[in-house]
Parts: C-alpha cells; structure tokens; sequence
C-alpha cells in the first residue's frame, strides 16, 4: 500500500506523524480522495477492529481518532475542491436534557474518518434544531444518551419529526450506555449502535 506510512501512524496514535505523512502524500501527488480512502479510513476501520476485539480501549481508540482528524484537516480543502466525502450529510447530537458527549465525539470523529460529512450540533439539542438540519439536506440523524431519563427524549424528537413531516426523509441511529437494540425498535428508529466502531458500519448500512 503506498499510504502505509499515513495508515500505520493512525493506527499507531501518532498525530503529529499522521500529518506529516498526508502532507507528504499531497506533495507526492497523491489525490486527497485517494488519501482518504486508502489511508485514513481503512485505518480507522482497523482501529475500529481491534477496539471491537478488544485489543485497543477507549483512550486508544480516541488518540487514534486524533490522529485521523490532524490528517482530516489538511485533506479538507481539497476534498471540498473535488468534491470528496461523497458518502452523505450526518448529522449527531445529544438529546435534549443530557450534556454527554464523549461518546458523541467519537463517534463524529469515527464517521469523518470514513469519509462522511458530519454536521455535529452538540450536547442538550432540542428537537427543532435537528429538524432544521434534516430540512438542510441531512440524509441521517445520530442520537445520543447516557441517561435513561434522558433517552426517552429520543422518542420525543422523533415524534418531532414526525409533526413537522420530515420523519421519512431521514434514517435514525441511536446510541448510547442505557439503550438497547429493543429500546430503539420501540421508539422507531432505523437503527441502534452500541459503539463507535459498529455505528460507522450501521450509517453505511442505513445510507446504502
């Protein structure tokens, strides 16, 4: 692979290094798109393997998203150039009442990693702004909880949805500690992701 250099410091944490190798690669004549796609994202995929293994934990699996972000900076202008992350608009938040976001943040850095345009509106976000987003053109909503007296707010937004008649314009994914597969069955959503890694592989799956 001619980005192992870019692969290797990403799985590796390595954020400084990370970024020297995608200047690097950019300076070789390497197409962003293809820096992206051959070197970050497969890496983060493998991140995404060992923590779902096991072998990494949560510390690694976000100085490894670090790492990914420093060479996601430099890419950025150019991908917009040739119009990369062509993989559709997500937008994430917390639900309203609840102000956890570390595993928000990982799952943001996840999904940019793998290539997405993710539009992330924070912690306490009430149903309207969501909406706003949705009627921007964001093709999936990610919800988090950490509390269960927090989740039941997830059914709320999506009834929300629902009133302002853009409910079957976007797919939902929810995640979070207290929520369960069955939970997310119950208040409709479109799918459920217990971590980072396997919420990368459900927005694929409910965008394709």
């Amino acid at each position: 692979m001619e980005l192992k250099s870019v692969y290797d410091a990403v799985v590796n944490g390595e954020v400084q290094e990370t970024a020297d190798c995608v200047r690097a690669a950019l300076e070789a004549g390497l197409p962003a798109d293809q820096i992206l796609s051959e070197g970050l994202v497969p890496a983060m995929g493998e991140v995404g393997r060992l923590f779902e293994a096991q072998e990494y934990y949560v510390p690694e699996m976000l100085i490894s998203a670090k790492a990914m972000q420093s060479g996601l900076t430099i890419l950025k202008p150019y991908l917009a150039q040739s119009n990369g992350q062509a993989g559709g608009r997500i937008v994430v938040g917390t639900v309203k009442g609840d102000l956890h976001d570390i595993g928000k943040n990982l799952v943001v850095m996840m999904l940019e990693g793998a290539g997405y345009q993710v539009v992330d509106l924070g912690v306490d976000v009430p149903p309207e702004k969501f909406i706003r987003e949705i009627q921007g053109g964001a093709k999936l909503v990610g919800m988090s909880a950490m509390l269960t007296t927090t989740m039941l707010n997830m059914k709320v937004t999506i009834d929300a949805f629902k009133e302002a008649g853009v409910r079957d314009q976007v797919k939902i994914m929810v995640g979070g500690a207290p929520l369960t597969q069955t939970f997310a069955e119950t208040i409709g959503a479109d799918g459920f992701a217990q971590d980072a890694s396997a919420a990368v592989r459900k927005a694929t799956e409910l965008l394709s």
